[in-house]
Parts: C-alpha cells; sequence; structure tokens
C-alpha cells in the first residue's frame, strides 16, 4: 500500500499532470459551477480544492482504468452515511462525461425489493424494520445490470428507486435506459463489504449489546453471503473511510437540521440515533469496513474521511491485473 495523496505525481511529471489537470478544470468549470449551485446549493468556490485535489485526478485515474480494460469499467464506491458517496459519484460522472466516457450511477439502494415484497420479508422478519440491511435487494437485478454492461450490451435498463413512495417507505420507479454505457460508478453503504468470522459478534461494539442484537448481526453477516457475486463483477474498489465511524451519526444529525431548515420534514435527535444504530447493528463499521481497507486483494483506493469531512490521507493498492 502507497500513500497517494498526489495520485502519482512525481518530480518527473509534475508540470504535465498540473497542466492536463488544470486544462481538464477549464472545460468543465461552466458545468461544474452549474452542479454546486443547483445540485450542491453551494458557492463553486467551496468545492474548488475537492475538485482539485480529489475529483479530478480520480476521474483521470479511473478513465486511465477503463482505457486499459478495453471493456466497460465497473468501479465500485464504499461509504457508510455521510461519507459524501454519492455526491462523489455526480461529480465524477460529470468530469467523465467531459473526458468522452458515457458515465452512469448505480446506487445499491436502485436495487431494493419491491414495497410489497419488502412487506412480506418485513413479516417473515420483523427485525427488518427499515429497508437498507443485507437481504433486502433484489441480487438478480443487479447482476443482471452488471454482466450486461461487462459485456457492452446496449442499450440497458438501469433500476431506479423512489425513496418517498408509500410515505417514505420507497418503491421502484421507472427505470433509466442507457446506451453504451462506459463506466459505471456502483455506490452504496456495504458495496464491497464482506462477511467476517461470527466470532467477532461475542465481543461486538455498541450499540451490539444484547443477545438478539448479536443473533441478528450474525444473521446480517450470513446476508451477506448472497451479495457476493455481484461484488465479484467490480473492476475496482473505492473506500471512503471516516477515521472515526461516529462520525456518520453526527453529519446524519447535521443533515436532518439542514432539512428541517429548509421546511422540511426530518427526523428528531432520538430518531436518528435511532436509525443509525440499527444500521450499526446490522453491519458495524469497525467490523466490516475497518478489515476491508486493509485488504488488497479487495480494495484498489482508501480516502480517509475526516470528522469535518474533509479528505484525509489516500491509500493505492496495486494489484496483478
Amino acid at each position: 500500500m502507497t500513500n497517494d495523496k498526489s495520485f502519482g505525481i512525481t518530480a518527473e511529471n509534475v508540470d504535465e499532470v498540473i497542466q492536463r489537470r488544470s486544462q481538464l478544470l477549464k472545460s468543465i468549470e461552466p458545468a461544474f459551477n452549474q452542479f454546486c449551485q443547483t445540485t450542491l446549493q453551494v458557492e463553486p468556490q467551496a468545492m474548488l480544492h475537492t475538485l482539485w485535489e480529489l475529483w479530478l485526478p480520480l476521474a483521470i485515474k479511473i478513465a486511465s482504468q477503463r482505457q486499459k480494460l478495453g471493456h466497460p469499467l465497473i468501479q465500485g464506491i464504499l461509504g457508510v452515511q455521510g461519507t459524501g458517496k454519492t455526491t462523489m459519484s455526480q461529480a465524477l460522472t460529470l468530469i467523465l462525461q467531459e473526458l468522452g466516457y458515457h458515465t452512469v450511477t448505480l446506487s445499491l439502494d436502485d436495487l431494493y425489493k419491491t414495497y410489497s415484497d419488502r412487506l412480506v420479508l418485513s413479516q417473515q422478519d420483523p427485525r427488518l424494520i427499515w429497508r437498507g440491511p443485507p437481504g433486502t435487494h433484489d441480487i438478480d437485478i443487479g447482476l443482471n445490470l452488471l454482466d450486461q454492461i461487462h459485456q457492452s450490451q446496449s442499450p440497458v435498463v438501469i433500476p431506479r428507486f423512489d425513496k418517498s413512495a408509500y410515505g417514505g417507505a420507497g418503491d421502484r420507479t421507472t427505470p433509466e435506459v442507457a446506451a453504451n454505457v462506459d463506466i459505471l460508478l456502483f455506490e452504496g453503504w456495504f458495496v464491497g463489504v464482506r462477511p467476517v468470522n461470527p466470532q467477532v459478534f461475542d465481543h461486538a461494539p455498541a450499540p451490539i449489546f444484547t443477545d438478539a442484537d448479536r443473533t441478528f448481526a450474525r444473521d446480517m453477516n450470513r446476508q451477506l453471503e448472497n451479495y457476493l457475486p455481484l461484488w465479484q463483477r467490480l473492476d475496482s474498489l473505492i473506500v471512503l473511510y471516516p477515521t472515526d465511524y461516529r462520525s456518520s451519526l453526527v453529519w446524519r444529525k447535521q443533515a436532518e437540521q439542514q432539512m428541517i431548515a429548509s421546511g422540511k420534514s426530518g427526523m428528531s435527535e432520538q430518531q436518528i440515533e435511532e436509525f443509525v444504530h440499527y444500521f450499526w447493528r446490522s453491519l458495524h463499521p469497525e467490523l466490516f469496513i475497518k478489515p476491508l481497507v486493509n485488504s488488497p486483494q479487495w480494495v484498489d483506493l482508501v480516502i480517509e474521511i475526516n470528522s469535518d469531512r474533509s479528505f484525509g490521507n489516500i491509500y493505492s493498492y496495486y494489484r496483478e491485473s
């Protein structure tokens, strides 16, 4: 593993790399400014550092991988709540389009089972009170899509999910049809996560306290086995790794406060804690993501996320293709 904060800049190529990045920055500036103002609702200047230091070089790196592959690239992006995986996927799509690569995004959320199927599921297992944990997704739809993209089939039908349907319970909505896909950015809160040794749950961190909590965690761990065929389709995996996983609870509270301040409805602090703790009980970041970032056989790039949401160290794993 090597520290890759500079994304491969050396004393020999620094001028060339900076020139290429500068040209790309100039060409995407109008679209990026609009993206910041309409989608992120922030001033473009506030995102310029992240664009220059992270998104531009990362997009160039992904484009280079796609070029070497000779077939469409399936790029996994793993990040717990609040790490910015969706925003990064949107920004990368914008830049990769400018580089000439037709890029589409797929969220793990887009693979949820239908509302009616999840109703049946929650009757079978009342512990599945929220969508999200392993077992609430239609894995076959995901496998079919990834295989079609890998084989350069065109067009492909990309499932989409409407979180607002059925009073927030969510349901599938009109799918997106995409042709000639070059790069798929597949993001989600446990994309690429693998089962761990069940013994780790004997002395698990909070909020896994009770025997029922440990049983639930072990059952979710077993469910992860069903997702391994999906992860095997990934050509590369990026992990957005919070230096302190507990920051995601703080970030979620901040997001809810912003929503409420803008006039929308949001959860109370207690509801947020119950919600986040539910996901920690199902797949605890310390138990599942921490070991993954030290696994070069599964992960290509690790981007540390500080508690203030700035990015810290960036590590690359160089593997045999």
